[in-house]
């Protein structure tokens, strides 16, 4: 028998004596033993933050970018080999393409989140708090790794995204995990990480990997480790209130399975693009991994008129999907994770059907192609109605996690919004509809009992992401019942594993912190021109103090003229009564373009070419006569990686352009950047 194996202490380890058993979803045949006896969960925890942490954090968030790419592209380049093992967890192949390549792309997306990120190992947050009169006292926030692990402790039904999802935003942190996927199909966790570790790209201690019992593992926790947890509300609440988790203030993100809701708009009647939308989407998530997601609908709010109209629609599209051994030909529906879910989820359809009537399906009489429904955890797609939905309302309070939802009416927005909300949050709610007052009348009500709403119509049906599907810059998660974390979100979800520190001193001093120059610093002046100096040679602070140029009226009609901007208060001196302005003002534009008129060297050099503008602001009005100058800083340098061998060896510089007028005041600010190259490239 395979006895799987954890990744702890840098060593994998198959634990000691017999393990549970795992089994093959379609024939019930075991496929695998996972045992954890006899490893030290508190010598797991202080490896990761001792050894994967120290490496981690050394790195920058650039360095910790490139490598989830690299992890990212090994991984998918093996991926058939997971397709093949993960038909043994009752998936179809687009159940797995969610969950292999849907894990992978979380990879890839968290990659590209660095190019948000400075090229520090710790993170710059916001802008400089001006504290003080003359500016010589300031405020600013960083945001350093945590140093400790982040503990995932994920669900049966996504085992290779779950573990990758969560790890892509610790590892680009700068944070090592351990990961405890639910065992009944950690087998296929299991080998994705052995190619993770076999990789070699991650750093020794960044990722472990637990797949028999974690029983115990949080007992050790201290107050700089954070703790995830996917699956029932119920156990994440009683991990949640584990004393040693409560007496250290450890971070704690659940992200719990919710009775999530499909809303078709008043104005999706049948016939419309949008009723038939509704159809679609409805079917796909009761079905799709068998209704084995934590954003599967379970409830399905429909106009009172429509009733029938859906229970029809509803039913002739569900009896279309073939169930039985997704490696066969034509099979949309696999089965459930294993014979214990097909007894919870039975035990949850009688409960339901107490208090309304199944309208659609028989879990006691399966039609299974190529499979036999004795050996393999099938379920029928159960569709019931209710039609006293505020009456009856187990609805809103019992799961059953399988293909199961519970059709209800409603007779006004503010009331399909109400029966939202007695889910008592939900992790997403879609309303299918083609009308925008329908659709925000229903977000502003129902937003706050959700984590996501989905608005589904014409517009954005062929690109929409469907209903059920998590996005990697998009929060997941949702208050009350659905756990009130979040995960992911682009740069919200790093913070999670981040300590957020304000930081108070002069700007000097802060600049010595951050790298990043803060107003009214110490700069430094050199004979060289900074277009001349390459990147390696800039330091941030390194400042330009240009030449000097007397605008004239003249300087505006040309401008006019180049521009076609022939603004009344540029043009007009006549026009000006009941506005700010004295006289005719320079444009906005044109004080900038004339500051990089002073600044920029025009000789070939470095500098490759002008990459963008972050900001600009003019804060006071030029008029002519008024003579500027410009202080020109290094504000940043972000590095860049090669793309192919044959390219440039480059990085980025942001520039602090400080226009400044006779009197000494700014009159125009911005933040620009260059590609400068590297002496290394010569």
């Amino acid at each position: 028998m395979n006895k799987l194996h954890n990744y702890v202490l840098g060593t994998w380890t198959a634990g000691e004596g017999e393990g549970q058993q795992l089994h093959h979803a379609i024939t019930g045949a075991v496929v695998a033993e996972a045992t954890s006896k006899g490893i030290n969960f508190e010598d797991v925890l202080n490896y990761g933050r001792t050894i994967g942490g120290h490496k981690l954090r050394k790195m920058t968030f650039q360095e910790r970018g490139r490598m989830l790419k690299a992890l990212a592209l090994y991984l998918q380049e093996r991926k058939e080999t997971y397709y093949a093992l993960s038909y043994a967890t009752g998936a179809t192949r687009a159940d797995s393409w969610i969950d292999i390549e849907g894990g992978i792309g979380n990879l890839f997306s968290y990659a590209s989140l660095r190019r948000q990120f400075p090229d520090l190992p710790y993170h710059v947050d916001g802008d400089a708090i001006k504290s003080s009169k003359n500016g010589t006292f300031i405020g600013q926030h960083i945001c350093t790794p945590k140093q400790g692990v982040a503990i995932h402790i994920n669900a049966f039904n996504f085992p290779v995204w779950g573990m990758l999802e969560k790890i892509a935003v610790n590892l680009l942190a700068g944070m090592p995990a351990v990961v405890k996927p639910a065992t009944i199909t950690s087998f296929l966790t299991e080998l994705v990480a052995k190619d993770i570790i076999a990789s070699g790209i991650l750093p020794e201690g960044s990722l472990q990997l637990i797949c028999g019992s974690a029983n115990g593992i949080l007992d050790t926790v201290c107050n700089q480790d954070v703790v995830t947890f996917t699956g029932s509300a119920h156990t994440g609440k009683m991990l949640k209130a584990h004393p040693q988790i409560l007496a250290e203030s450890v971070p704690f993100n659940l992200e719990a399975d919710s009775l999530n809701a499909m809303v078709l708009g008043l104005d999706a009647v049948p016939g419309t693009i949008e009723f038939d939308l509704f159809i679609k989407e409805a079917t796909k998530e009761m079905t799709i991994k068998a209704g084995q997601k934590c954003t599967a609908v379970r409830r399905l709010i429909v106009p009172e008129n429509c009733m029938e109209d859906v229970q029809i629609a509803l039913g002739k599209r569900l009896g279309g999907v073939v169930m039985g051994n997704p490696q066969t030909e034509g099979v949309r529906m696999g089965a459930l994770a294993g014979i214990s879910q097909v007894e919870e989820v039975t035990e949850k359809v009688e409960l339901l059907s107490k208090t309304q009537n199944i309208v659609y399906g028989n879990y006691n009489n399966l039609d299974i192609i190529a499979a036999n429904s004795l050996e393999g955890a099938f379920f029928s797609p159960i569709l019931f109605a209710n039609s006293t939905p505020f009456k009856n309302t187990d609805c809103h309070n019992i799961e059953a996690f399988g293909p199961v939802s519970t059709l209800m009416p409603y007779t006004t927005t503010d009331e399909a919004a109400e029966l939202v909300k007695l889910g008592k949050g939900s992790l997403v709610t879609s309303i299918t509809t083609g009308n925008n007052s329908i659709a925000r009348e229903f977000v502003v009500e129902a937003a706050c009992m959700n984590g996501r709403i989905l608005i589904l119509n014409n517009e954005c049906a062929k690109e929409s992401t469907g209903h059920g599907s998590p996005l990697p810059m998009l929060v997941h998660g949702g208050p009350g019942r659905a756990g009130g974390g979040e995960e992911m979100g682009g740069m919200r979800g790093v913070m999670h594993y981040m300590q957020r520190t304000a930081l108070q001193s002069s700007p000097s001093t802060i600049t010595a912190i951050t790298q990043q120059y803060q107003y009214g610093a110490a700069t430094i002046e050199t004979d060289v021109h900074p277009f001349k100096r390459y990147f390696e040679e800039l330091q941030v602070g390194e400042t330009l103090i240009t030449a000097k140029h007397t605008v004239t009226e003249t300087d505006l009609t040309n401008f006019a003229n180049v521009s076609g901007d022939n603004f009344y208060a540029h043009m007009d001196a006549t026009s000006l009564e009941g506005t700010i302005f004295t006289g005719r003002v320079a444009h906005g534009y044109f004080i900038l373009s004339k500051a990089a008129g002073l600044f920029v060297d025009a000789k070939k050099g470095p500098v490759l070419l002008n990459y963008g503008l972050d900001e600009c602001r003019f804060v006071k009005p030029v008029y002519p006569g008024a003579t500027i100058g410009v202080r020109f800083t290094c504000k940043e340098k972000v590095d860049q990686e090669k793309k192919t061998p044959e390219d440039i060896a480059k990085g980025i510089v942001k520039w602090l352009v400080d226009v400044y007028d006779e009197t000494g005041e700014t009159v125009a600010i911005a933040t620009i950047l260059t590609m400068v190259k590297k002496r290394a490239q010569e």
